[in-house]
């Protein structure tokens, strides 16, 4: 399987970069082409998982802050997108088998590139597969790792999700590079779960550039990866991105 990257030196609003995201897995179900996109969120971005209740949140803090706040068409928890390099994969399912193998396939890859940095990525020992329909309290991404997820020390450094249209899938995730995920229990209504996650510049003791894990990623994939091509625009997808404003949002 040959995999066309996506490499995006500017960041892009979270309802596009969705929205991109959503084009890539439609394409993917269409002409059973594989993606590899590499990106980030410019202004900084909280984002919930496709079924996560949004009632769970306040939209008075989330105005206070003036926070910018998408739906993921994958399902999770809250994610807060600033600092990062931020992946997706989209291809046909057939490529890794089913949807648990291309979770850890893609995690394998992640951890190559990681370690190639001097980082020691292990994956977490699997106990259930990740689920969109297990919110049992709010609590950010990070808090709780799953099977199959990287961590560094017992700690998350990398938070995904996934999604499946017909024959291919979705899965994208957040690289943390910096900073922390405290944004997601401060507009809270109830104190949620933090705390579980780490970072590339505290694990490696110095700042870790967006340039940097992108070449690390792409060196892990290998010769797979095609030439750069541009993103699918938002006008190819079969279905309409979900609302993605604020205000939307908690009405959901």
């Amino acid at each position: 399987m040959r995999w066309r990257l996506i490499r995006e030196a500017t960041g892009r609003t979270g309802a596009e970069n969705m929205a991109s995201d959503a084009a890539l897995l439609a394409e993917s179900n269409v002409t059973g082409q594989a993606f590899l996109r590499l990106y980030r969120f410019d202004p900084p971005c909280l984002s919930l998982g496709r079924n996560e209740p949004a009632d769970e949140y306040d939209q008075a803090a989330i105005d206070r802050l003036g926070l910018d706040v998408v739906r993921r068409p994958t399902g999770g928890r809250a994610v807060w997108h600033r600092d990062e390099v931020t992946y997706a994969v989209a291809a046909p399912i057939a490529v890794f088998g089913g949807l648990r193998k291309a979770y850890h396939a893609i995690h394998d890859r992640l951890a190559l590139a990681l370690r190639s940095l001097g980082v020691d990525a292990t994956l977490a020992l699997h106990h259930r597969p990740p689920s969109s329909t297990i919110l049992n309290h709010p609590a950010a991404c990070f808090a709780f790792p799953t099977g199959g997820e990287v961590l560094v020390a017992g700690r998350k450094l990398i938070g995904s999700a996934q999604v499946r249209m017909r024959s291919a899938f979705l899965q994208h995730g957040s690289i943390l590079l910096d900073g922390s995920q405290d944004i997601v229990s401060i507009v809270s209504r109830q104190r949620s779960a933090a705390g579980g996650e780490t970072t590339l510049s505290a694990v490696l003791g110095r700042r870790v550039s967006f340039d940097e894990v992108a070449n690390a990623i792409v060196a892990a994939w290998g010769a797979e990866l095609t030439f750069p091509q541009p993103p699918p625009t938002s006008t190819n997808l079969h279905q309409p991105p979900i609302p993605c404003s604020t205000r939307a949002l908690v009405k959901s």
